[in-house]
């Protein structure tokens, strides 16, 4: 059995995440959401390891990626995503506070779908959130 089009947020601010949850939900995007807090757990849970190696199997049908988190960060997290054919079409969205060209050259570099700067502001917060979400998962045409 397969565990498919979920999405799944790496983000070390709880704050963030929870933003990030809510403004998928008024978006009416209705996937669900998995949340996990470091780079390591990210890839644990994608390359089904440690305490996710029973999870069913499936990817992600959208994975957004904060740069800056503990363990292991972004950029390492979507390195290792690209690099293995199984997971490689996955869409990765870089959603950071990082408004760094030099960041968004190297996540573009390591082949991120997008690069996505959080707004400070709620609304355009949850507004640029929703939209994303709308376009990963209803409008985007997925790989075979």
């Amino acid at each position: 059995m397969s565990h498919t089009g979920y999405i799944l947020l790496a983000d070390d601010n709880p704050t963030d995440a929870e933003l990030t949850i809510r403004a998928l939900e008024i978006g009416g995007v209705s996937q669900q959401v998995v949340w996990v807090q470091d780079g390591e757990a990210a890839l644990h849970y994608v390359f089904r390891q440690g305490v996710y190696a029973q999870r069913l199997s499936g990817n992600p049908k959208l994975m957004l990626l904060d740069l800056h988190m503990p363990k292991i960060d972004g950029l390492d997290v979507l390195a290792q995503i690209k690099a293995d054919p199984k997971t490689r079409s996955t869409p990765v969205v870089i959603m950071s506070s990082s408004d760094q060209e030099s960041d968004m050259m190297r996540s573009y570099e390591a082949h991120a779908n997008s690069y996505i700067v959080k707004p400070v502001d709620f609304k355009q917060f949850t507004d640029q959130v929703s939209l994303l979400g709308q376009y990963w998962t209803r409008i985007n045409r997925a790989g075979p």
